[in-house]
Protein backbone atom coordinates (compact mmCIF):
# COMPACT_ATOMS: atom_id res chain seq x y z
CA UNK A 1 0.00 0.00 0.00
CA UNK A 2 2.77 2.43 0.87
CA UNK A 3 4.43 1.98 -2.52
CA UNK A 4 1.12 2.52 -4.35
CA UNK A 5 0.32 5.60 -2.25
CA UNK A 6 3.77 7.05 -2.86
CA UNK A 7 3.40 6.56 -6.62
CA UNK A 8 -0.06 8.17 -6.64
CA UNK A 9 1.25 11.14 -4.61
CA UNK A 10 4.21 11.46 -6.97
CA UNK A 11 1.85 11.33 -9.98
CA UNK A 12 -0.27 14.08 -8.43
CA UNK A 13 2.83 16.29 -8.19
CA UNK A 14 3.65 15.57 -11.84
CA UNK A 15 0.10 16.40 -12.92
CA UNK A 16 0.19 19.68 -10.98
CA UNK A 17 3.00 21.12 -13.14
CA UNK A 18 2.61 22.20 -16.75
CA UNK A 19 6.39 22.71 -17.19
CA UNK A 20 6.98 19.21 -18.40
CA UNK A 21 9.93 17.82 -20.39
CA UNK A 22 10.71 14.52 -21.98
CA UNK A 23 14.40 14.98 -21.09
CA UNK A 24 15.92 17.35 -18.52
CA UNK A 25 19.68 17.92 -18.75
CA UNK A 26 21.52 19.22 -15.68
CA UNK A 27 24.77 20.93 -16.69
CA UNK A 28 25.28 23.50 -19.43
CA UNK A 29 28.86 22.69 -20.37
CA UNK A 30 29.79 21.73 -23.93
CA UNK A 31 28.71 18.09 -23.58
CA UNK A 32 25.35 19.00 -22.03
CA UNK A 33 24.71 21.62 -24.70
CA UNK A 34 25.60 19.11 -27.43
CA UNK A 35 23.03 16.63 -26.09
CA UNK A 36 20.38 19.38 -25.91
CA UNK A 37 21.07 20.31 -29.53
CA UNK A 38 20.95 16.66 -30.65
CA UNK A 39 17.64 15.94 -28.91
CA UNK A 40 16.21 19.36 -29.73
CA UNK A 41 16.31 18.53 -33.42
CA UNK A 42 13.65 15.85 -32.81
CA UNK A 43 10.10 16.04 -31.42
CA UNK A 44 11.30 15.53 -27.84
CA UNK A 45 10.86 18.42 -25.41
CA UNK A 46 14.16 19.22 -23.70
CA UNK A 47 15.16 21.40 -20.77
CA UNK A 48 18.75 22.24 -19.82
CA UNK A 49 19.69 23.73 -16.45
CA UNK A 50 22.91 25.42 -15.37
CA UNK A 51 23.94 27.72 -12.55
CA UNK A 52 25.60 30.00 -15.08
CA UNK A 53 23.59 32.10 -17.49
CA UNK A 54 23.03 30.51 -20.90
CA UNK A 55 22.36 33.16 -23.51
CA UNK A 56 22.82 32.79 -27.24
CA UNK A 57 24.26 36.30 -27.40
CA UNK A 58 27.06 35.41 -24.99
CA UNK A 59 30.40 36.03 -26.71
CA UNK A 60 33.14 35.66 -24.08
CA UNK A 61 36.52 37.09 -24.84
CA UNK A 62 39.34 34.77 -25.82
CA UNK A 63 40.69 33.11 -22.67
CA UNK A 64 43.14 30.55 -24.06
CA UNK A 65 41.05 27.40 -23.79
CA UNK A 66 40.48 25.15 -26.81
CA UNK A 67 39.36 21.59 -27.49
CA UNK A 68 40.46 18.86 -29.87
CA UNK A 69 37.55 17.69 -32.00
CA UNK A 70 38.12 14.26 -33.53
CA UNK A 71 36.64 13.37 -36.90
CA UNK A 72 33.83 11.37 -35.26
CA UNK A 73 32.89 14.32 -33.05
CA UNK A 74 33.00 16.63 -36.06
CA UNK A 75 30.45 14.34 -37.74
CA UNK A 76 28.17 14.66 -34.70
CA UNK A 77 28.46 18.45 -34.63
CA UNK A 78 27.74 18.53 -38.36
CA UNK A 79 24.69 16.28 -38.00
CA UNK A 80 23.18 18.52 -35.29
CA UNK A 81 23.73 21.65 -37.36
CA UNK A 82 26.62 23.50 -35.72
CA UNK A 83 29.72 22.47 -37.66
CA UNK A 84 29.20 24.95 -40.51
CA UNK A 85 29.64 27.79 -38.01
CA UNK A 86 32.48 26.08 -36.15
CA UNK A 87 34.37 25.36 -39.38
CA UNK A 88 34.97 29.11 -39.70
CA UNK A 89 37.09 28.95 -36.52
CA UNK A 90 38.54 25.42 -36.76
CA UNK A 91 42.19 24.62 -37.44
CA UNK A 92 42.69 21.19 -39.06
CA UNK A 93 45.08 18.62 -37.64
CA UNK A 94 46.80 17.22 -40.73
CA UNK A 95 49.67 15.41 -39.02
CA UNK A 96 50.57 14.25 -35.52
CA UNK A 97 54.16 13.68 -34.40
CA UNK A 98 54.73 11.70 -31.21
CA UNK A 99 58.21 11.75 -29.67
CA UNK A 100 59.89 10.69 -26.44
CA UNK A 101 61.89 13.62 -25.09
CA UNK A 102 65.03 14.23 -27.14
CA UNK A 103 65.00 10.79 -28.77
CA UNK A 104 65.45 10.90 -32.58
CA UNK A 105 62.86 8.10 -32.91
CA UNK A 106 59.23 9.16 -33.28
CA UNK A 107 55.78 8.13 -34.50
CA UNK A 108 54.24 10.09 -37.36
CA UNK A 109 50.54 10.09 -38.28
CA UNK A 110 49.56 11.72 -41.57
CA UNK A 111 45.97 12.35 -42.67
CA UNK A 112 47.01 11.68 -46.28
CA UNK A 113 47.49 8.02 -45.35
CA UNK A 114 43.72 7.78 -44.83
CA UNK A 115 42.74 10.08 -47.66
CA UNK A 116 39.48 11.40 -46.23
CA UNK A 117 40.26 14.72 -44.58
CA UNK A 118 41.93 15.95 -41.38
CA UNK A 119 42.53 13.76 -38.36
CA UNK A 120 40.65 16.32 -36.30
CA UNK A 121 40.37 20.04 -35.57
CA UNK A 122 41.24 22.44 -32.76
CA UNK A 123 38.52 24.95 -31.89
CA UNK A 124 38.39 27.53 -29.10
CA UNK A 125 35.85 26.62 -26.44
CA UNK A 126 34.16 30.02 -26.72
CA UNK A 127 33.27 29.31 -30.36
CA UNK A 128 31.94 25.84 -29.54
CA UNK A 129 29.76 27.18 -26.74
CA UNK A 130 28.49 30.10 -28.84
CA UNK A 131 27.56 27.87 -31.80
CA UNK A 132 25.68 25.43 -29.55
CA UNK A 133 23.79 28.19 -27.74
CA UNK A 134 22.82 29.80 -31.05
CA UNK A 135 21.53 26.43 -32.25
CA UNK A 136 19.47 25.92 -29.08
CA UNK A 137 17.94 29.39 -29.42
CA UNK A 138 16.63 28.37 -32.85
CA UNK A 139 14.95 25.18 -31.55
CA UNK A 140 11.36 25.49 -30.32
CA UNK A 141 11.57 22.20 -28.41
CA UNK A 142 14.45 23.29 -26.12
CA UNK A 143 14.25 25.55 -23.09
CA UNK A 144 17.44 26.81 -21.44
CA UNK A 145 17.24 27.60 -17.74
CA UNK A 146 20.36 29.51 -16.79
CA UNK A 147 21.29 31.15 -13.50
CA UNK A 148 19.64 28.47 -11.38
CA UNK A 149 20.94 25.39 -9.62
CA UNK A 150 19.22 22.14 -8.79
CA UNK A 151 18.72 21.59 -5.06
CA UNK A 152 16.67 18.38 -5.00
CA UNK A 153 15.34 15.66 -7.26
CA UNK A 154 12.97 12.75 -6.95
CA UNK A 155 12.86 9.89 -9.44
CA UNK A 156 10.25 7.18 -9.52
CA UNK A 157 8.47 4.61 -11.62
CA UNK A 158 6.43 7.06 -13.68
CA UNK A 159 8.65 10.13 -13.88
CA UNK A 160 11.05 12.50 -12.17
CA UNK A 161 10.78 15.95 -10.64
CA UNK A 162 13.47 18.46 -9.73
CA UNK A 163 13.47 21.49 -7.47
CA UNK A 164 15.48 24.57 -8.44
CA UNK A 165 17.02 27.05 -6.03
CA UNK A 166 14.25 29.60 -6.74
CA UNK A 167 11.51 27.12 -5.79
CA UNK A 168 10.59 26.16 -9.35
CA UNK A 169 9.64 22.50 -9.83
CA UNK A 170 10.15 20.82 -13.20
CA UNK A 171 9.13 17.36 -14.32
CA UNK A 172 10.66 14.99 -16.81
CA UNK A 173 10.73 11.37 -17.91
CA UNK A 174 14.55 11.30 -17.91
CA UNK A 175 17.22 13.33 -16.11
CA UNK A 176 20.69 13.48 -17.63
CA UNK A 177 23.63 14.32 -15.38
CA UNK A 178 26.07 16.47 -17.36
CA UNK A 179 27.20 18.30 -14.24
CA UNK A 180 30.91 17.48 -14.37
CA UNK A 181 33.44 15.36 -12.53
CA UNK A 182 32.05 16.36 -9.12
CA UNK A 183 28.50 15.50 -10.19
CA UNK A 184 25.96 16.14 -7.43
CA UNK A 185 23.38 14.01 -9.24
CA UNK A 186 25.78 11.07 -9.37
CA UNK A 187 26.53 11.40 -5.68
CA UNK A 188 22.84 11.77 -4.80
CA UNK A 189 22.12 8.53 -6.69
CA UNK A 190 24.76 6.72 -4.62
CA UNK A 191 26.87 5.88 -7.67
CA UNK A 192 30.46 5.26 -6.64
CA UNK A 193 33.56 6.28 -8.57
CA UNK A 194 36.73 4.29 -9.21
CA UNK A 195 39.90 6.24 -9.85
CA UNK A 196 42.93 8.05 -8.55
CA UNK A 197 44.75 11.34 -8.70
CA UNK A 198 47.94 11.64 -10.71
CA UNK A 199 50.85 13.57 -9.24
CA UNK A 200 50.44 15.78 -12.28
CA UNK A 201 48.75 19.07 -13.14
CA UNK A 202 47.98 20.34 -16.61
CA UNK A 203 49.01 23.90 -17.48
CA UNK A 204 46.83 25.09 -20.35
CA UNK A 205 47.47 28.21 -22.41
CA UNK A 206 47.74 29.49 -25.97
CA UNK A 207 50.85 30.81 -27.67
CA UNK A 208 51.44 32.76 -30.84
CA UNK A 209 54.55 31.96 -32.88
CA UNK A 210 56.51 33.52 -35.69
CA UNK A 211 56.21 30.65 -38.18
CA UNK A 212 53.15 28.66 -39.36
CA UNK A 213 52.46 25.25 -37.85
CA UNK A 214 51.11 23.76 -41.13
CA UNK A 215 48.48 21.82 -39.22
CA UNK A 216 51.00 19.64 -37.40
CA UNK A 217 50.26 18.62 -33.80
CA UNK A 218 53.11 17.60 -31.54
CA UNK A 219 52.91 15.25 -28.55
CA UNK A 220 56.19 15.15 -26.64
CA UNK A 221 56.71 12.91 -23.66
CA UNK A 222 58.87 14.65 -21.07
CA UNK A 223 59.80 13.26 -17.62
CA UNK A 224 56.95 15.02 -15.75
CA UNK A 225 54.38 14.07 -18.41
CA UNK A 226 53.19 14.83 -21.95
CA UNK A 227 53.65 18.25 -23.55
CA UNK A 228 51.17 18.83 -26.37
CA UNK A 229 51.34 21.55 -29.05
CA UNK A 230 48.04 21.70 -30.93
CA UNK A 231 47.53 23.85 -34.07
CA UNK A 232 44.97 26.66 -33.86
CA UNK A 233 43.79 29.33 -36.28
CA UNK A 234 46.60 31.50 -37.62
CA UNK A 235 50.08 31.28 -36.14
CA UNK A 236 48.79 30.09 -32.78
CA UNK A 237 48.92 26.81 -30.87
CA UNK A 238 47.13 25.46 -27.82
CA UNK A 239 49.48 24.13 -25.13
CA UNK A 240 48.69 21.31 -22.69
CA UNK A 241 51.77 21.15 -20.50
CA UNK A 242 51.84 18.41 -17.85
CA UNK A 243 53.95 19.11 -14.78
CA UNK A 244 54.42 17.79 -11.26
CA UNK A 245 51.62 18.94 -8.99
CA UNK A 246 54.03 20.61 -6.58
CA UNK A 247 55.75 22.59 -9.36
CA UNK A 248 52.82 23.64 -11.57
CA UNK A 249 51.40 26.41 -9.28
CA UNK A 250 54.85 27.99 -8.97
CA UNK A 251 55.23 28.00 -12.75
CA UNK A 252 51.81 29.55 -13.17
CA UNK A 253 52.72 32.30 -10.69
CA UNK A 254 55.79 33.41 -12.67
CA UNK A 255 55.77 36.78 -14.39
CA UNK A 256 54.99 36.73 -18.12
CA UNK A 257 58.60 36.89 -19.33
CA UNK A 258 59.87 34.16 -17.00
CA UNK A 259 56.89 31.91 -17.70
CA UNK A 260 57.42 32.31 -21.45
CA UNK A 261 61.10 31.42 -21.06
CA UNK A 262 60.21 28.24 -19.16
CA UNK A 263 57.63 27.37 -21.78
CA UNK A 264 60.09 28.03 -24.63
CA UNK A 265 62.60 25.59 -23.10
CA UNK A 266 60.07 22.80 -23.58
CA UNK A 267 58.49 24.14 -26.76
CA UNK A 268 61.69 24.53 -28.77
CA UNK A 269 62.42 27.01 -31.55
CA UNK A 270 61.00 25.17 -34.58
CA UNK A 271 58.17 27.75 -34.90
CA UNK A 272 60.33 30.75 -34.07
CA UNK A 273 59.76 33.17 -31.22
CA UNK A 274 56.70 32.47 -29.07
CA UNK A 275 54.54 34.58 -26.76
CA UNK A 276 51.65 33.62 -24.47
CA UNK A 277 48.21 34.89 -25.50
CA UNK A 278 45.35 35.07 -23.00
CA UNK A 279 45.10 33.44 -19.59
CA UNK A 280 46.87 30.44 -18.14
CA UNK A 281 44.94 27.65 -16.43
CA UNK A 282 45.74 24.83 -14.01
CA UNK A 283 43.89 21.51 -14.16
CA UNK A 284 44.75 18.83 -11.57
CA UNK A 285 44.83 15.52 -13.45
CA UNK A 286 43.01 12.40 -12.34
CA UNK A 287 41.29 9.30 -13.60
CA UNK A 288 37.71 8.66 -12.51
CA UNK A 289 35.13 6.20 -13.77
CA UNK A 290 31.61 5.86 -12.42
CA UNK A 291 30.72 2.35 -11.24
CA UNK A 292 27.63 2.60 -13.41
CA UNK A 293 26.24 5.20 -15.80
CA UNK A 294 22.58 4.88 -14.90
CA UNK A 295 20.06 4.88 -12.08
CA UNK A 296 16.27 5.17 -11.99
CA UNK A 297 15.45 7.70 -14.73
CA UNK A 298 19.01 9.00 -14.62
CA UNK A 299 21.88 8.77 -17.13
CA UNK A 300 25.42 10.09 -16.70
CA UNK A 301 27.36 11.59 -19.62
CA UNK A 302 30.71 13.32 -20.06
CA UNK A 303 32.80 14.07 -17.00
CA UNK A 304 29.97 13.00 -14.70
CA UNK A 305 30.61 9.47 -15.98
CA UNK A 306 34.38 9.58 -16.61
CA UNK A 307 37.43 11.80 -16.27
CA UNK A 308 40.40 10.97 -18.45
CA UNK A 309 44.06 11.99 -18.71
CA UNK A 310 44.50 14.58 -21.50
CA UNK A 311 47.38 12.60 -23.02
CA UNK A 312 45.45 11.91 -26.25
CA UNK A 313 43.04 14.86 -26.23
CA UNK A 314 40.01 12.56 -25.95
CA UNK A 315 38.07 14.05 -23.01
CA UNK A 316 35.52 16.05 -25.01
CA UNK A 317 35.37 13.42 -27.74
CA UNK A 318 34.29 10.50 -25.57
CA UNK A 319 31.69 12.81 -24.04
CA UNK A 320 30.36 13.54 -27.53
CA UNK A 321 30.16 9.80 -28.22
CA UNK A 322 28.15 9.43 -24.98
CA UNK A 323 25.79 12.06 -26.37
CA UNK A 324 25.44 10.27 -29.72
CA UNK A 325 24.67 6.90 -28.11
CA UNK A 326 22.23 8.23 -25.49
CA UNK A 327 20.42 10.42 -28.02
CA UNK A 328 19.97 7.45 -30.37
CA UNK A 329 18.49 5.05 -27.81
CA UNK A 330 16.22 7.75 -26.35
CA UNK A 331 14.93 8.98 -29.71
CA UNK A 332 14.39 5.49 -31.12
CA UNK A 333 12.38 4.53 -28.02
CA UNK A 334 10.33 7.74 -28.07
CA UNK A 335 9.38 7.22 -31.73
CA UNK A 336 7.96 3.82 -30.84
CA UNK A 337 5.71 5.50 -28.28
CA UNK A 338 7.60 3.93 -25.38
CA UNK A 339 9.13 5.45 -22.25
CA UNK A 340 12.56 7.02 -23.04
CA UNK A 341 13.49 7.02 -19.35
CA UNK A 342 12.85 3.34 -18.71
CA UNK A 343 15.52 1.08 -17.27
CA UNK A 344 15.76 -1.09 -20.39
CA UNK A 345 16.58 1.98 -22.51
CA UNK A 346 19.21 3.24 -20.09
CA UNK A 347 20.80 -0.19 -19.81
CA UNK A 348 21.27 -0.23 -23.57
CA UNK A 349 23.07 3.12 -23.35
CA UNK A 350 25.29 1.86 -20.53
CA UNK A 351 26.26 -1.33 -22.40
CA UNK A 352 27.07 0.70 -25.48
CA UNK A 353 29.33 3.27 -23.81
CA UNK A 354 30.87 1.89 -20.65
CA UNK A 355 33.06 -0.75 -22.29
CA UNK A 356 34.37 1.67 -24.94
CA UNK A 357 35.14 4.29 -22.31
CA UNK A 358 36.83 1.71 -20.08
CA UNK A 359 39.24 0.87 -22.89
CA UNK A 360 40.04 4.54 -23.55
CA UNK A 361 40.67 5.23 -19.86
CA UNK A 362 42.95 2.19 -19.59
CA UNK A 363 44.92 3.12 -22.72
CA UNK A 364 45.51 6.74 -21.69
CA UNK A 365 46.42 5.73 -18.13
CA UNK A 366 48.84 3.10 -19.41
CA UNK A 367 50.50 5.47 -21.87
CA UNK A 368 50.98 8.10 -19.20
CA UNK A 369 52.56 5.61 -16.80
CA UNK A 370 54.76 4.12 -19.52
CA UNK A 371 56.17 7.41 -20.77
CA UNK A 372 56.68 8.88 -17.30
CA UNK A 373 58.93 5.95 -16.40
CA UNK A 374 62.54 7.15 -16.52
CA UNK A 375 64.21 3.73 -16.17
CA UNK A 376 66.70 3.41 -19.04
CA UNK A 377 65.65 -0.05 -20.33
CA UNK A 378 61.99 1.02 -20.32
CA UNK A 379 62.81 4.17 -22.23
CA UNK A 380 64.82 2.25 -24.82
CA UNK A 381 61.99 -0.24 -25.27
CA UNK A 382 59.30 2.40 -25.75
CA UNK A 383 61.45 4.38 -28.21
CA UNK A 384 61.97 1.21 -30.21
CA UNK A 385 58.23 0.60 -30.01
CA UNK A 386 57.43 4.04 -31.44
CA UNK A 387 59.82 3.45 -34.32
CA UNK A 388 58.42 -0.03 -34.96
CA UNK A 389 54.81 1.18 -35.09
CA UNK A 390 55.88 3.97 -37.43
CA UNK A 391 57.01 1.31 -39.91
CA UNK A 392 53.67 -0.57 -39.84
CA UNK A 393 51.22 1.37 -42.03
CA UNK A 394 48.27 -0.97 -41.43
CA UNK A 395 48.60 -0.69 -37.65
CA UNK A 396 49.00 3.08 -37.87
CA UNK A 397 45.77 3.35 -39.86
CA UNK A 398 43.92 1.37 -37.20
CA UNK A 399 45.33 3.59 -34.44
CA UNK A 400 44.42 6.73 -36.37
CA UNK A 401 40.85 5.51 -36.92
CA UNK A 402 40.52 4.75 -33.22
CA UNK A 403 41.80 8.19 -32.21
CA UNK A 404 39.39 9.75 -34.72
CA UNK A 405 36.46 7.99 -33.03
CA UNK A 406 35.65 5.88 -36.08
CA UNK A 407 36.06 2.37 -34.69
CA UNK A 408 33.55 0.02 -33.08
CA UNK A 409 29.74 0.19 -33.08
CA UNK A 410 29.16 3.78 -34.16
CA UNK A 411 25.97 5.69 -33.35
CA UNK A 412 24.20 7.26 -36.33
CA UNK A 413 25.35 10.77 -35.41
CA UNK A 414 29.02 9.68 -35.39
CA UNK A 415 28.45 8.30 -38.87
CA UNK A 416 27.22 11.76 -39.90
CA UNK A 417 23.59 10.57 -40.19
CA UNK A 418 20.61 12.25 -38.59
CA UNK A 419 18.70 10.76 -35.68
Amino acid sequence: MTVIADQLQFKDRLDDHAQDFDVLIVGGGMVGLTLAAALGGTSLTVGIIDRAEMEATTDPKFDGRASAIAAGSRAVLDAIGVWTELARHAAPILEIRVSDGSSPLFLHYNSRDLGDGPLGHIVENRHIRRALLDQLAALDTVRTIGGHGLVANERGAIGATVLLDDGTQLTSRLIVAADGRNSALREDAGIGVMGWNYDQTGIVCTVSHARPHHGIAQERFLPPGPFAILPMEGNRSSIVWTERTDLAPRLLALDDATFTNELARRFGDFLGEISVVGKRFLHPLSLAHAERYIDDRLALIGDAAHSIHPIAGQGFNIGVRDVAALAEVVVDTFRLGLDPGSTIVLERYQRWRRFDNSIMLAVTDGLNRLFCNGIAPVRLARDAGLAAVDRLPALKRVLMRHAMGQMGELPRLVQGRSL
